[in-house]
């Protein structure tokens, strides 16, 4: 297989630098070089300075205008620093310009979080997909002068100076690199398939918790479910969906899938590579979308995440809104009463103290009431085999031998009634027969 493994380069400051285009909200291109700043810290780098750049019209060869563009390259040049981080798409030509007259490695906001993809990624599939989506971003930049960060690039920057025959054979190299991990991938993908079937199959109820990166999603998993999984204080700490069974009060099973965090401007390639793990919430009975409403730009992450999921085809789901962090916020903040207004019957909660957890799983119980029903069955000692497929589907609330069969009381999921239709005892109670 093809590879190209670079000599790392570590990288020990940087400068970023924020972009106010036309049209943004006041102050948005700070709020945005701000979340930069965490992602870049993500990566271990310690950030030196950062500016942020109104921007007019687009220049094509750096981007920002000549004038600002000379500013930061003395800056750089004077106080040594190592790389120039944009919070916005710099095109190959731009980037290969910067780094050719500034001395420096230069990278926009989709290059540092492919690399924290790179880094995050455990599982196969997960791997895969941050592979292809760097492929795709590496292509149009194989003659690119740095080799920097911790990351494997696909290619190029070892064959700088070789001549445009060995470009092109890069280029049909990479090019067939793609090719395989996309193949991989589609193999891969094939397999969660039938475990997601496999699962569905299965009449438990299903739902998603998606938000933001980073607003506690993983936390909230475990809070409910009593999982163990990942739950750092980083940015994407989770890249691959985890599916957990918690009890609801009505003694309902629900599964409850992780999914990976979003973040405005995620590179389409990300979305596109990611789109089979986020099937997660397109193909579960509803989601639980969760915001960290001790960030000051909740309401921009509740209006990504509705972005993210319309794009997904998941935005008329059912969904229940939870605000996460209510243990760090004081009960009179005004922030608490403007939040409310945010949607329709939000749960404040805090997964870290368990507070409002209750409230949350009974409104998911709510979420699937249409969908359970509650029968008395009386099964006949013979069919031990249905009565082992309703355990299965843990929906069993009281059972009692008698010598004419096996009374039940169940919260049945309706798709199951056809089955158990011959045995549904009329009246209020088998139990009481």
């Amino acid at each position: 297989m093809f590879e190209v493994k670079e000599k790392p380069r570590q990288v020990e400051n940087a400068l970023l630098i924020g972009i106010q285009r036309p049209g943004m909200e006041p102050g948005e291109g700070d709020h945005l070089l701000a979340e930069l700043n965490d992602l870049v810290e993500t990566l271990g780098i310690e950030i030196h300075d950062r500016r942020t750049v109104s921007l007019r019209d687009p220049n094509p060869h750096y981007l920002i205008g000549k004038g600002n563009a000379t500013e930061i390259m003395e800056k750089v040049k004077a106080e040594k620093i190592e790389l120039i981080v944009f919070d916005d798409d710099l095109s190959p030509a731009q980037q290969r310009n910067w780094e050719r007259e500034s001395g420096v490695c230069v990278i926009d906001r989709q290059e540092i979080i492919l690399d924290i993809f790179g880094q995050r990624a455990t599982t196969r599939e997960a791997k895969l997909q941050v592979t292809l989506a760097q492929l795709n971003y590496s292509l149009p930049r194989l003659k690119r002068a740095w080799t920097h960060l911790h990351r494997q690039r696909g290619g190029g920057t070892l064959m700088r100076g070789q001549g445009e025959t060995q470009l092109e054979a890069d280029r049909r190299m990479v090019q067939d690199r793609i090719s395989r991990v996309r193949k991989d991938l589609a193999g891969v993908l094939k397999q969660r398939g039938v475990q997601r079937k496999k699962r569905l199959k299965k009449p438990v109820p299903t739902a998603a918790i998606v938000g933001y990166t980073n607003a506690g999603k993983s936390s909230l998993l475990n809070a409910l479910t009593g999982a163990s999984v990942l739950a750092e204080d980083k940015l994407f700490a989770t890249l691959d969906p985890t599916t957990r069974q918690c009890q609801l009060p009505t003694g309902q099973k629900l599964l409850l899938s992780d999914t990976v965090g979003f973040l405005r401007r995620l590179p389409h390639d990300l979305v596109d590579a990611f789109r089979a793990t986020l099937e997660e919430a397109v193909v579960s009975d509803f989601l639980i979308h969760v915001l960290d409403l001790t960030n000051p730009e909740v309401e921009r992450h509740h209006a990504t995440t509705m972005e993210v999921l319309t794009s997904l085809g998941a935005h008329e789901k059912r969904i229940i809104t939870v605000f996460n962090k209510v243990d760090l916020c004081d009960g009179n903040d005004l922030r608490l009463h403007s939040l409310r207004l945010q949607a329709p019957n939000p749960v404040f909660v805090s997964a870290h103290s368990g507070k409002g957890m209750d409230t949350l799983l009974e409104k998911c119980a709510d979420m699937i009431a249409d969908e359970v029903i509650e029968l008395d069955l009386l099964v006949p000692h013979d069919r031990y085999d249905l009565i082992n497929k309703l355990h299965t589907v843990d929906c069993i609330r009281e059972k009692q031998t008698a010598p004419e069969g096996i009374h039940l009381q169940c919260l049945l999921p309706v798709q199951l009634r056809k089955e158990v239709e011959a045995f549904i005892v009329n009246g209020h109670s088998a139990l009481a027969v």
